[in-house]
Order: C-alpha cells, then sequence, then structure tokens
C-alpha cells in the first residue's frame, strides 16, 4: 500500500476517533437499521469544464419499504455536497451536456421513466425547471449526449416488428386486456434472470433534444441491442463526431448457449447504413468506447466462446487500419472498466486483484503500466488536466464515495507493471459520515495459506466489535458466488461482512479456486471441479483461521453461502460434519434438474464440460443431491419464486430432501423476489432469519 493512502488512512482513523470524542458517544455496533439508512451511491458524471460532479444516490425507506434515487452535486475542488433533484418519484443517470449548460436525467415523475431536461447554472451548480423530452409507451434508459449536444441516444424495449410507438402501446394494451395469459415459446432463454423475456427486444434509439419522434436504429431486429447486463459501462457508444456509434449485439441463433456479442458500427448520417462488425473474438466483445480523437475504439473482449468469465481483455481497434490490438497480452488479471485520457493517449482502467479493484494507466502501445492506487475503484472520469481522476471508492468498512485522485504521470517505459502508488485519494463526499462515526466496525484482514498444488490462496477475517483477544467467539464462514466472484475490501449491502460480525461473531472469507483477481489459471481452476480443489481451498482456509487465530471456537461455526456460495453450502452439507450450522441461499442441488430448469446455459455447459446426456457423469460427479444420506448438519434453505438463475425447484428439493431425512431445517421463500434480496423489508426479514438461525445453533 502506497505511504500516501497509509497516511489518509490513518488520518481518516483519527478524525473519526476524535470525532466520537467529542460526541462523547462509545462506539457501538451496527444493526440493520444502519445499513438502511445509509445512503448509497450510484453513477457518477463530470461536467465538461471539470467543476463539478454529479452523481445519484439512493435513500432507502423502510418503513415504506421503497429506494428512491436523487441527483446530487458537489464541486472538484472540495466543498459541501447538495441535493440537485427532489421529486418524490426520484431521478437517476445525470448526464451534462457537451457544452455543459444543460442537464439530462431519468424519471418516473410522470409515469413511465422518461428522459427529462434541465438547464444547468455553471457558475452556482443548479439547475432549472426541468421538462420532459419525450413520452414512449415503451419508456426509455441507458440515456446519452451526443457529441454536439443536438441529439440523445438511449434504449427502449419495443416489437421488432413495429414501426412506431402507436404500435407498441395498441399490443401493450391488448396484452393487458387479454383474458388469456397463457405464453407460446418457440426459442430459448424465454426467461432471463427475474423476468420472462416475451416479444419485445432493446433496441437503441436517437430522439433530437427538440422532441419529435425517435429513430429506431436497429428496426426489425429480434435481437437485444444492447445485450442483457447486470450493469456497468454501458453497451454503445458515440464517435467525437456524432457520425457513428459502436454498439454490442450478440446474433448468433441461440442466445441461452452464446457469451459472443460482438462490436458493430453504424454510420448516422447515412439513413440507409448498415451495421458492420469489427470484433473478431470467439467470446465476448464488451464496452465499446471511441478515443477522444475519433482515431480508436477500445473494448472489452474474451477469447474463448462460450465462457462468460474467461479474461476480459483490453483491445484497441484502429478505424484507419482495421486492425485491433491488445497492448497488454502479459497482464494476467481482467479489465473491468476503463476511460480514456483526454488526450487520447492513455487507458485508465481498474482490474480486480488480491481482494482490491485497484486503478491503473497504461499508454496505448502497452509499454507503460502504471498503478495509480490500491482500492476498491470503479466509475472512472479522468480531467483534462492530465493529473486527476474523479471515480468512486468503497471499503469494508464504508460505503462508496466520490473520490478524486491526483497523481504524477511518468513517462518511462517500464516494460511491464510500473511501481506504483502514487496516486492521492481524496473524498469528495461524506454521505454517510454521521452514522459511521457511531459504529464499532473491524478493520478487514487478509491471510494467505498454502492450498492442494502448492497455490497460495487468500482469506479474509473480520473481528466482531468490542473484540476482546482472551474471549472465544463464533464463526460465519461466508462462501461466495460466481463462483467467478471475490471477497475483498468492499461494501456490499446483500451480504454485509460487518453486520454478519456485528452480533459477536468472527467473519471468516476465503477467495477459493475460480475467484477473480489471482490470474486467469486461478479463475478457471473451478471449471469442471465444483466439488473439488474449491472445496479444499476452503476447508484449509478454515483450518489455517483455526490454527493461526486462537479467538475463534472452532466448536461453533456455521457456513452461509449464496448462488456458487449456495452450491457449496450444499456441497458441504454432505461431505463434513465440522460446523454447527448451514445457510444456503439460491443454491444448485441437483445439476441435472438445474440445467433444465436454468436459462444462462452456457453456464452449466461450460462448468459442467457439456450437457447432461453429453457428460451425465460430471453432473452426477459433483452433486450435491447424491450424497444426501451424510446429511446431518441442521439447514436454513432460502430461494426465490422469480431467480430464474437457479430456479426454486432447487431449493424445493432440498427442503424436501431435508425434512425427509429428519434434518433439523427450515425454508425461507421469497414469491416476490428473484436471485438476489433487494426489497428493503424482505432484506430485512432475510438478515433477521438468516442471523437467528446461526444464533440457535452457535450459541
Amino acid at each position: 500500500m502506497a505511504r500516501s493512502r497509509i497516511a489518509a488512512f490513518l488520518l481518516m482513523m483519527c478524525l473519526l476517533s476524535l470525532s466520537a470524542m467529542v460526541l462523547g458517544q462509545a462506539r457501538r455496533p451496527m444493526t440493520f437499521e444502519d445499513l438502511m439508512k445509509m445512503r448509497r451511491l450510484g453513477d457518477i458524471a463530470v461536467s465538461p469544464d471539470g467543476r463539478w460532479v454529479m452523481f445519484s444516490a439512493t435513500d432507502v425507506d423502510l418503513g415504506k419499504n421503497t429506494r428512491t434515487s436523487h441527483l446530487w452535486i458537489v464541486p472538484t475542488a472540495g466543498g459541501e455536497g447538495r441535493a440537485l433533484t427532489a421529486s418524490l418519484a426520484g431521478e437517476s443517470r445525470g448526464r451534462f451536456s457537451p457544452e455543459g449548460k444543460q442537464v439530462l436525467f431519468e424519471s418516473t415523475r410522470d409515469g413511465g421513466q422518461q428522459i427529462w431536461l434541465a438547464d444547468f447554472n455553471t457558475a452556482a451548480g443548479t439547475i432549472g425547471e426541468p421538462h420532459k423530452l419525450i413520452s414512449l409507451s415503451t419508456e426509455t434508459d441507458g440515456a446519452t449526449w451526443s457529441p454536439d449536444g443536438k441529439q440523445i441516444l438511449f434504449v427502449s424495449a419495443v416489437y421488432p416488428d413495429c414501426n412506431d410507438d402507436g404500435c407498441n402501446k395498441k399490443r401493450d394494451e391488448e396484452k393487458a386486456e387479454s383474458k388469456v395469459k397463457a405464453q407460446v415459446f418457440t426459442h430459448l432463454l424465454y426467461r432471463h434472470w427475474n423476468a420472462f423475456t416475451g416479444d419485445k427486444r432493446s433496441h437503441l434509439f436517437l430522439v433530437s433534444v427538440d422532441g419529435g419522434a425517435p429513430r429506431d436504429l436497429n428496426p426489425g431486429d429480434e435481437h437485444e441491442v444492447p445485450p442483457f447486463s447486470l450493469g456497468g459501462p454501458d453497451g454503445y457508444g458515440f464517435s467525437p463526431d456524432g457520425k457513428e456509434i459502436a454498439f454490442e449485439e450478440n446474433l448468433d441463433t441461440v442466445p441461452a448457449i452464446s457469451t459472443n456479442s460482438d462490436i458493430f458500427t453504424l454510420r448516422l448520417d447515412d439513413p440507409n447504413a448498415k451495421p458492420v462488425k469489427i470484433s473478431t473474438a470467439a467470446g465476448g466483445d464488451h464496452s465499446p468506447a471511441y478515443s477522444p480523437d475519433g482515431k480508436y475504439i477500445a473494448w472489452r473482449s474474451q477469447e474463448r466462446a462460450g465462457y462468460e468469465s474467461d479474461k476480459f481483455r483490453l483491445v484497441i481497434y484502429d478505424r484507419a487500419t482495421k486492425q485491433i490490438k491488445e497492448p497488454l497480452p502479459n497482464f494476467d488479471r481482467w479489465v473491468d472498466e476503463f476511460a480514456w485520457s483526454p488526450d487520447s493517449q492513455r487507458i485508465y482502467f481498474t482490474s480486480g486483484d488480491k481482494g482490491e479493484e485497484p486503478i491503473f494507466v497504461a499508454t496505448l502501445n502497452g509499454k507503460h503500466l502504471e498503478l495509480l492506487d490500491q482500492g476498491e475503484f470503479g466509475d472512472i472520469h479522468p480531467l483534462s488536466d492530465g493529473k486527476t481522476v474523479v471515480l468512486s471508492q468503497m471499503t469494508a468498512r464504508r460505503p462508496a464515495e466520490v473520490m478524486k485522485v491526483n497523481y504524477e504521470w511518468h513517462e518511462s517505459e517500464c516494460g511491464t507493471e510500473c511501481p506504483g502508488g502514487r496516486g492521492f485519494a481524496e473524498a469528495l463526499t461524506h454521505l454517510n459520515d454521521a452514522i459511521l462515526n457511531e459504529l464499532d466496525l473491524s478493520k478487514l484482514e487478509s491471510f494467505w495459506f498454502p492450498s492442494i498444488g502448492k497455490v497460495q490462496v487468500q482469506g479474509f477475517l473480520i473481528k466482531p466489535p468490542g473484540f476482546d483477544a482472551s474471549k472465544k467467539y463464533p464463526v460465519k464462514f461466508l462462501i461466495h458466488g460466481g463462483p467467478q466472484g471475490a471477497w475483498g475490501d468492499s461494501w456490499s449491502y446483500r451480504w454485509n461482512a460487518e453486520l454478519f460480525a456485528a452480533n459477536g461473531y468472527v467473519v471468516v472469507m476465503v477467495n477459493p479456486r475460480g475467484s477473480t483477481g489471482y490470474g486467469q489459471a486461478f479463475v478457471d481452476g473451478v471449471n469442471g471441479d465444483w466439488g473439488g480443489k474449491p472445496y479444499v481451498d476452503l476447508m484449509r482456509g478454515l483450518d489455517y483461521a483455526e490454527a493461526h487465530y486462537p479467538f475463534i471456537d472452532k466448536g461453533r461455526e456455521c457456513a452461509l453461502g449464496a448462488s456458487y456460495g449456495g452450491y457449496m453450502t450444499n456441497w458441504i452439507l454432505g461431505h463434513t460434519t465440522r460446523f454447527r450450522c448451514i445457510v444456503t441461499h439460491d443454491g444448485m442441488f441437483n445439476p441435472e434438474s438445474a440445467y433444465g430448469t436454468t436459462e444462462e446455459l452456457w453456464f452449466n455447459e461450460w462448468e459442467f464440460k457439456g450437457t447432461p446426456w453429453t457428460n451425465r457423469l460430471m453432473y452426477r460427479k459433483w452433486s450435491p443431491m447424491l450424497a444426501e444420506t451424510n446429511f446431518k448438519t441442521p439447514t436454513l434453505v432460502v430461494h426465490s419464486q422469480l431467480d430464474y438463475r437457479l430456479d426454486v425447484s432447487e431449493g424445493y428439493q432440498l427442503f424436501t430432501t431435508l425434512q425427509r431425512m429428519n434434518v433439523p431445517s427450515k425454508m425461507l421463500y421469497f414469491p416476490d423476489e428473484g436471485h438476489w434480496v433487494l426489497k428493503p423489508l424482505n432484506s430485512q426479514l432475510w438478515y433477521k432469519t438468516v442471523n437467528d438461525w446461526v444464533d440457535e445453533w452457535t450459541k
């Protein structure tokens, strides 16, 4: 860790301690209500003159069971942040116009989500009275300004055979009024994530800032443009001259077995132009972004078809030569988010590394790669001064804030990764200081241990509030999902490690084979080996923690996991009795039935090396269900009706088996949630039920 970062951290801790002393308050454990009171940072935008940062922040009203986002603004130079909008419906995705005199945002303040525009006072940092730009029955999403500020690009889900909004509206009204709600499926991926896909497809549209009918840029297209995404960078963008766009699209015949989204360009100045495919990889290509000088398009690319967790490489397309180059072929980490420098000479990016998400900067030829700062960063916005980046940062002890990183650029060519840590992160927002100053939140501690195959594996530990080294504490052993995910120095509202520790537990987390941030070979280590080496890694990690942290009571441990973590807790249920209890959330119980009820078939076919009829032995080898005669550990099963990644039937099968085997068990069922529990009151019930179950068996 850089000395500047250590100094900043120590200063922050001193200020927090001083604040608590001044208030005369002792720090206390965090509660669920504290978690819900915290303001949640959304996306960030920087004004063209670099003076202002606009961002969205979500407030939770637990009593009303609502989450509402509003736009805020803060000076880039530092100062007090303030709310920019305050309608009851809320606003999100604020964007400055290219000349900085207007902002757009999306809001449901007048019915469905639409694009709104407002004048922006660049001196005062305030907006005028907003007006709605467009009223589409199919609503709008992902709005972005054209470079000249005269048009707006956005996404809307429409019926491909409809030529105007009147047709879409009529079709929706007919469906709503029909007494027959049956559906006919003729293709796979008929449902996805938490909804049935239906007949609509997302298309890109262009509309004038003066209003009028929007132009469908993908008329008649039966594919999603851009493809479904859970968040992250946009799958489309303008060229600097505004005459072209680049976007993602997957044209494969069966999208349920394909990850091959490609990058296409489309000329906007020719009404007869057709999309041109420019990517060549067999795997996914994502997040196209033009360089400010218009010479290049960069995107994240994967080489292997059908593998959603292949290495995300940075590639650069030369628009003149039509050649694609990879500037960092030896960089053995994923490129997650990236942004061009204003002079088009460098690319800033974040990348998962050993439980953090540090920020790097690289030259286009890849000869200079520099680590700017360690931490958990995202949403990158380089400023025109060439030495400042506005972005978000979080830790395990603090939700995301808007930060400013100042750094010194060094032109020397290092050949590989240059010495890093030259950046200094400064907080521009303090969204939750008032709450955090009251709380006793323990520092995340890292440890390493040897595992099978002479591989070093990383784990993390959080001590309970008011920790006393002379005492023994029960353990919550958290297992992450993915499996291509990772624990680290980050904040979560769904699985918050600090909140799990708050009622007197040591929290232990291990990043086994399959975890990101340790090189692609480590990521690939879970493929076809779901209950093998990853299971050994987890057990050896807990063994190490028990041996090296004497305050752990190894007789009072509970294993908790969701998604792949749910699968692994199901696997643990049949392969060890070391735990006093288990919590399994949305986990795979029967891989063969899970294949037939999931939607993203590429995932199961990659991870289990084929289909059940071409590789049945693999599906059965790693089936938790087939170890059912060994089930003895008290288990809480959590599953949701709208989870189409791991169908609710997986939870039903497990709970039925546990009950018939006379294993102490309980099932928490949500009829209105998907793979994640998101509604505030449902989340409250989830945390209470989970923590009560663990308390029942470990305390």
